[in-house]
């Protein structure tokens, strides 16, 4: 598929969130606890209670201590992480390690419609985006329809511990549910596709509301969830395809910047370079359809990732 051109549009400005400690509870617990005790505490007459200054002063350092306590542990587990991702590398032939993606924002950006991807009353509809507002390093790796089915695809995410999201169709899917609850299982959110792929801007309201709704009943059924995010065939949409996929629960609609092949990568910006909070498309294709298999492919976008100080995120923490 190729990239279409839209309106040039400004720069999509996020707040970077804060990195949050995990832990938190643990910290104030610890607190209370040391408190507690000064209150209870005796003096040398036995009655006395120390003063407010020495509560807050406790309290204090063990927040603090235990602020340092929660960073510490994460730092440990990104190191852990990293580690593997050495090995894996390594096994499935990665020039480099994918780099770890810094901690996920606990407040999520705001997310509007792209300028020039805009249709009317599209105020009230989900957001039509290419790029998620963030200041981090981090790109989004998703992948489309469900044609192919590699199990080697799978155990290599698996090992190398990549975030990705997958938008599935139905008509390509339901010879092999079982492929894609063993990738549900590790992780991966299982998106909306439509059910049969068809060119919505061409279907009535309501045959876009069926193959949506449709695909949202199916998601469902086979794999537990209901999903909330919807992305259009070819990327191709109109008012109806935006007001139908919001009456069947769809919060948003991720299109993409840039899109992944095993031997190139498409642009849709004129600098052809990868931004903070770019959202990438591929496919699930094989040898019959590309030149070269779905491990090539993340061998070749990992590498114009990692090469460029870029991470791979879990879109799903950042909407």
């Amino acid at each position: 598929m190729q990239l279409v051109g839209q309106k040039e549009h400004k720069t999509l400005h996020g707040h970077r969130a804060a990195a949050v400690s995990r832990g938190r509870l643990g910290t104030a617990a610890m607190a209370a606890l040391l408190v507690a005790a000064l209150g209870t505490g005796c003096g040398a007459g036995g009655s006395e209670t120390p003063d407010k200054a020495a509560k807050a002063k406790a309290a204090a350092g063990a927040e603090k201590a235990g602020a340092a306590g929660a960073l510490g542990g994460y730092a440990e587990k990104l190191k852990a992480l990293q580690q593997v991702r050495i090995v894996a590398a390594k096994k499935w032939g990665l020039v480099k390690p994918p780099l770890v993606a810094p901690q996920a924002p606990k407040q999520k950006p705001e997310i509007t419609t792209r300028e020039g991807f805009e249709v009317e009353g599209g105020d009230e509809l989900p957001p039509v985006f290419t790029t998620v507002p963030t200041e981090d390093k981090v790109v989004f790796l998703t992948i489309d329809d469900g044609a192919e089915k590699d199990p080697e695809f799978l155990k290599m995410m698996q090992e190398l511990k990549l975030p990705y999201t997958a938008f599935l169709s139905d008509y390509l899917v339901r010879d092999n549910y079982p492929y894609f609850k063993e990738m549900q299982a590790a992780g991966v959110t299982l998106n909306n596709h439509t059910l049969n792929h068809r060119y919505m801007p061409a279907l009535s309201y309501e045959k876009q509301r069926q193959e949506i709704c449709g695909q949202q009943d199916t998601i469902e059924k086979q794999f537990g969830k209901r999903p909330t995010l919807f992305r259009p065939p070819y990327g191709n949409y109109n008012e109806d395809t935006l007001r139908a996929a919001k009456s069947c629960g769809i919060k948003s609609v991720p299109l993409w910047a840039e899109e992944a092949f095993p031997n190139r990568m498409d642009w849709r910006e004129w600098d052809k370079d990868l931004h903070p909070g770019d959202i990438i498309l591929t496919h699930f294709r094989g040898k019959e359809d590309w030149k070269g298999s779905m491990t090539d492919m993340i061998r070749h976008v990992m590498k114009t990732v990692t090469d460029k100080g870029y991470a791979v995120a879990r879109l799903e923490d950042y909407l």
